[in-house]
């Protein structure tokens, strides 16, 4: 329950102070919300399997985010960002989907 109010702060907190990102940040930002993202929704489909442990969550969480900031760096030191970052964009949105029909399916028995 903990991470669900986390969440739900942050998103009205963003909503309301509506703060500003650097200019250099700026290309990480969506890659490390889908990373978060990918987390979040794993550590979704583990609660619902009886299986979450938040040290598990918290070290994926930060994982995810690190080391997909991390590869969109290296892309764009390499002058591929874009295509580095459609890859982990990628990547990542096939793990979301996956448990996303994990949960639905353990939800709806379908």
């Amino acid at each position: 329950m903990i991470p669900l109010i986390g969440i739900v702060a942050g998103v009205v907190a963003g909503l309301f102070l509506q703060p500003t990102i650097p200019l250099w940040l700026q290309p990480y930002v969506p890659i490390a919300i889908v990373a978060a993202l990918d987390a979040v929704i794993g550590g979704l489909r583990a609660l619902g399997e009886r299986r979450f442990d938040d040290r598990v969550f918290v070290i994926s969480f930060l994982s995810n985010v690190v080391i997909a900031g991390f590869m969109v760096f290296l892309g764009d030191q390499l002058g591929v960002g874009s295509q580095l970052s459609t890859g982990v964009v990628v990547v990542l949105g096939i793990r979301i989907f996956a448990n996303a029909a994990a949960i639905r399916r353990r939800i709806f028995h379908a």
